[in-house]
Formats: C-alpha cells, structure tokens, sequence
C-alpha cells in the first residue's frame, strides 16, 4: 500500500484528498505557492514543501518542482486531484520515470482522450455514438468555417484539449464565426498551450449527463451510475445531480455500457468520467445521447456519486493505484436516494459571472451531518486569489428523494453566510428554487435563458435595511458574561435612540433611525418606509433572532468594517456604513476600470480612434477566462493605459476617453 501520498494541487480537492489519506493511515504531503503559503491544505498535511510563486506555470504546473518536492520528502505517490498537470500524460510518464506511483490512469489513455478530435474518432472504432461535427488537423480559419457552415448552425468551436468550458464558445451565424473562433483559440492557447479547435453541432435542447466509471489493472471496468450537470454558466458546471432527472433503466443500462466501452477501448486504469450530451427536446432516449469527452481524472462533482452508492472514491483510487482490484462488481451497486452539489464561487452573476477576489471576512456554513457536506479549501480570513479558480466550497446534500435533496441544499445554502468578496450564494439560491429546475426541466442554456431573473439580486427593501441598521445597533450577547444580559433591552428612562447612516451609492448617505421602546420593541425608520421589530436578539456576531408579528426568525449577518451583510430568507443585501471622508462622486462613464485584478491580452482601441457603446476594446485574463472588456460609450479614445502583458489589479484605469467627445 502506499505510505506516503504528496498532492499535486490545492484548494478543496487537496483537502478531501488528505481527508482520506488520513483516515487510511497515509502521510500526506503538500505542495503550495507563494500565495497558498497559510492555506488549508498547506495545514492539514504532514508536511508542506514551497513550489515557486504565485502563478500556476511557476508553481502547480511546474513538473520538476513537483517531483524534487517528492524526492526531499521521500513520497511513494503523486496524487493530481484535478486541473493542473491531472491530464498531462508527460507528467505521468515523468512521475512513473522517477520510481513512483502516479494516482490516476496509464499515460497512453490520457493521450488517447485528450485530444477531443482524436478520442472521438476512437470512440467511434469502439461503437460509441458521437456528436455530428468536424474534428479534422487541417485548423485554417477558412476550412473550419466552412465545416460550420456544412454541418449547420448553431455551432460550437470547442478547444481540442482540456476542459472546463475553457476555449468554447457558441456561434449562431456565419458572421460571428471568425471573432468567436480567434477568442476560442486565445483561451485554448493560454489555458492548455495548445490552439487547435473541433467544430460541432449544437444540440438544441442539450442535458449534460456523464457517467462515473472505474478500472483497474486486472481487467475489471465497471460504472457507478450517472450525473445531471445540465445547470452550467458558461459552459461551466455550477449545480450537479445524481442520478439523472427523468432516466430510464434503459437508457441508464445504454449509457453505463457505451461510458464501459469507452473506457475499456484506451486500456483505462482508475476514476475517469464519460461525458455526454443527450438530446432532450423528446424527452430522454437510449437513441438520443453522444460522447462529447472523457475527463482522465476525479471530478469536481464526484461528491454526488459517493453520496448514492455509500463509497469513498479517493479511497478506491488510492488502492487501485496500488494494485488491487476492484472491491465490487457491477451488479453489487445500487442507487441510494438522491444527491445535489451546488459550486459556490467568488464571483458576480450580475455581471455575466465576473469572477471575484477578496478577503474572506466572513464564511459560516451549517453543520454538516448526515445529508449534508461541505468541501471546502478556505476558511474565514483567507483571500481569494486571482490567480487560480475562486471556488470557495461545495455544498452537497443527500436525501431519500430529489425533492428532499433540493430542499435541503437550499436550506444550507440560505443559512452559509460569506461576506469580504462578492459570491453567488443567493443566484444558488434562486436556482435550486426556480420553477423548471424542480419539475426536472434542466437543459444547458436555462441558467442564460432565465438571465436576470436567476441572476441579478432584487433590490434591498425597507426590511432589509432596517435589519442591516440592526446587525450595526444591537451587539452581540455572550452568554453567561454578565447576570444584566437578560435586560438588556431593559430602559429605565423610556425609549432610545440610535442612528445609522449607509452610504447612497451616489456620495451621499441614507439615514435611518433605530428607537428601542422599554419591553425591547423596535421602530426602525428608514428611507423606504417605517419596520416595526417585537424583538431582535444578537447571537453572537452572525446572527439576529427577530420576532416579527409573533413569528421568530434567524437572520444570517455580518459587518466586517463598513460592509453590513444580512441575508433574510435566503437572500442576500449588502450595505456600505457612509464615512465622510472617503464620500466622492461616482465616475463618469468616461473611463473603463479592471473589473478584477488580472493580466491584459489583447487592446484592439488606440488612441484618437472612435469608439462605439459596448464596443470590445480590451481582453483581460483572471481566473484562467478571457473576459472582453466594452467601451462604456460611444466616444474618442483619449488615453489607453494598458498594454498586452501587464498585470493589473482591481479599480485600475485601463482606458480613458475624450470628455468632449461625450454621446
């Protein structure tokens, strides 16, 4: 068996892989940047080793630095988790090279399915149905766009290695095809160092099902069932179900085989996911579904198949890595209720899923127990940093059934409380709760169909403002420090007052007014409007029990410097305390800021040229995206104060344009 496991990663999947490790009697070893230097998986492990700074190429994806870090710590194995170097096969190869044990599938089957042109030819060979499209060597810009126009739109120009929706994009029309094409092959190069591209039919009404299988040496591939990771955002998976809404013993019989058959073709050894697209405007069909890809790797939504059939996967990876068998066959699985994953991530989807950085101020999950767990790699005080993925944790829940399981996902959700970076906690919320989602109508494109209905915060009403006035007036309570705790809302002298001023957004300030009757009542008097309060009590400092009309709830808040949090019944407002000394005018649109800290790639605007509203004139990269940065108005360019290459962080001036020039 293994003895001594190092960790080619970081974040939440370093932890849960130490988390087995250690109860399997492994020592584990940690690798971290600069930046990770206090990070959670840096803390738990029994020994750390620094890799290089902050950026991945320098760092994570830094082969040799990996291998001296084994070396110096005497490691038997190397486990990748996912991202990074997970699906390179030269790693692989320079893991085995060096003596020890690589915790994943053969170099040659990673080969084989990496490249999505290729493994879909093979997959073919191996009677596997594949999406109709072109996935030729011949990447001319002309050629593709031909095929597109053969194959019929809508088209996707996906990236032929790596994953994760990174260089993909829809093209609906022969115009669009040759921008969308070089912003594909930008993303690729930058993310996976590699250009190339496939060209595919869009399906129309698509559900992302894929289905868990697991090999070992010995000959024995069996399947642990499938996955529902229809709810994406650009293209990106945020809420994953097992098993599918709406399959049937056949077509789950169908698809279990073909994902088999897929991996039995490449001589696969390990965990590894089949991804297909199924076809669902009929409903789900045995007929009716096409291998897009196999990830060579464990998935970030794994959680979700060990929750229904009861196993630990790291665990069966770790053992199979070191050469034993299977410990099951097919027929001894089964599916135990339902399961639901939601991805909370620093990130705006108010703003097209903006990613965010930031300083963890706050982070409060619900306990977990049975039916509830949480994957996390931060903790409260972290930062959240531009160079990686800015996932804070997922939250998994299991129940008997998919209702149950939704429910109480929800339930976690609305009670997590983060505050210090912007997250999409509350757009979770909305989605675990909307309409179709529930009544198992999930596709692809619901999340971008739905738009700001799903994703953009209703604004805060008196209520809200009224609570966040209290989280800032009424002070937490410690138990038992003081026999007077009982009274404090006692007032021998009649009522009293407190004022709490927030900023307006504009420079200027709203004002409301707090008064405490002598049995504890509240008025709280705010712009929007008069709240009465029976009761308010602070527990601690992330909770107000408020009593309304008799009716006792429990509000999650936060006030970490001038930002006041309070989330009511699942929903989330933050509000900014006014200090006058930093009260300014809001800028005019006469200028474009970096919306995150992020390198540039490309400027398209010069100097003196016009410019229209909305008008792409800059591309930033920041959590591995491209993001194409607009011209606020129409107008002459005036300064441009970026160029390809610089680092820059959040609130920086990129480009300014000509007052006069004003539309």
């Amino acid at each position: 068996m293994i003895s001594k496991l190092l960790i080619a990663n970081r974040g939440e999947i370093a932890v849960r892989i130490i988390r087995t490790a250690r109860r399997m009697g492994i020592a584990t070893v940690a690798v971290h940047s600069d930046a990770d230097t206090g990070s959670l998986h840096v803390a738990m492990a029994d020994e750390a080793v620094r890799i290089g700074p902050a950026a991945p190429a320098e760092s994570y994806l830094d082969a040799e630095a990996i291998l001296r870090a084994a070396r110096a710590t005497g490691a038997d194995a190397i486990h990748p988790g996912y991202g990074f170097l997970s699906e390179n096969p030269d790693f692989v190869e320079a893991v085995e090279g060096a003596g020890l044990i690589f915790v994943g599938p053969p170099a040659a089957a990673i080969r084989a399915m990496g490249l999505k042109d290729r493994a879909k030819a093979l997959m073919e060979e191996a009677g596997v149905p594949v999406v109709p499209g072109y996935h030729g060597e011949d990447q001319d810009a002309g050629t593709l766009r031909a095929k597109a126009s053969e194959i019929g739109y809508p088209v996707l120009i996906k990236a032929r290695a790596g994953g994760g929706g990174k260089g993909m994009r829809r093209v609906d029309r022969d115009a669009e095809f040759d921008a969308a094409l070089d912003s594909a092959r930008s993303e690729a190069r930058s993310s996976f160092g590699d250009p190339a591209c496939l060209i595919e039919k869009c399906v129309s009404t698509p559900r992302h099902i894929e289905v868990q299988v697991f090999a070992d040496g010995h000959g024995n591939c069996i399947h642990l069932f499938e996955r529902d990771c229809s709810l994406q955002r650009r293209h990106q998976k945020v809420v994953e179900e097992a098993p599918a809404p709406g399959m049937t013993p056949a077509m789950r019989a169908e698809m279990g085989a073909a994902a088999v058959r897929a991996a039995q073709a490449v001589g696969y050894v390990g965990a590894g996911t089949v991804e297909f697209i199924a076809d669902a405007s009929g409903g789900l069909d045995p007929n009716g579904f096409f291998f897009m890809e196999m990830n060579t790797r464990l998935q970030v939504e794994h959680p979700v198949t060990e929750a229904i059939t009861g196993l630990d996967l790291v665990e069966w990876q770790l053992r199979i890595a070191a050469g034993h068998p299977l410990p099951v066959a097919q027929s001894d699985l089964a599916i135990d209720g339902h399961a639901v994953e939601a991805r909370l991530y620093a990130e705006d989807p108010a703003r097209d899923f903006l990613p965010a950085s930031g300083h963890l101020a706050t982070l409060r999950f619900p306990p977990e127990g049975p039916g509830l767990r949480i994957d996390s790699g931060v903790r409260e005080g972290d930062v959240i940093s531009p160079h990686y993925d800015p996932m804070i944790a997922k939250v998994i829940a299991h129940g008997p059934d998919r209702s149950a399981a939704f429910a109480a996902l929800g339930r976690a959700l609305g009670a997590t409380v983060t505050a210090g970076s912007v997250t999409n906690r509350a757009f979770l919320c909305r989605l675990l709760a909307d309409a179709d989602v529930l009544a198992e109508r999930v596709e692809t494109g619901l999340i971008a169909r739905k738009g700001d209905a799903l994703t953009v915060d209703p604004a805060p009403d008196a209520r809200a403002m009224a609570l966040a006035a209290l989280a800032v007036a009424v002070p937490p309570s410690v138990d038992g420090a003081s026999p007077f705790d009982a009274l404090r809302d006692f007032r021998l002298h009649g009522t009293a007052r407190a004022t709490v001023r927030f900023d307006d957004g504009a420079g200027g300030m709203e004002v409301v007014t707090v008064t405490t009757a002598p049995g504890g009542a509240r008025r709280v008097e705010t712009p929007g409007g008069l709240v009465e309060i029976d009761r308010v009590h602070r527990q601690e400092a992330t909770t107000l029990a408020v009593v309304e009309q008799g009716v006792r709830r429990r509000v999650p808040v936060s006030v970490a410097g001038r930002r006041v949090l309070v989330q009511p019944e699942g929903t989330a407002h933050e509000f900014l305390l006014y200090d006058a000394a930093e009260a300014v005018a809001e800028a005019g649109g006469d200028r474009l800021v970096a919306p995150m800290t992020g390198t540039v790639r490309r400027v398209s605007a010069r100097v003196g040229e016009d410019v229209e509203k909305g008008q792409p004139v800059l591309v930033l990269e920041a959590m591995k995206m491209e993001h194409t940065l607009a011209a606020p108005r129409a107008g002459r360019v005036a300064e441009v104060l970026a160029e390809p290459g610089e680092q820059v962080e959040e609130g920086a001036l990129l480009l300014a344009l000509d007052p006069e020039e004003a539309g």
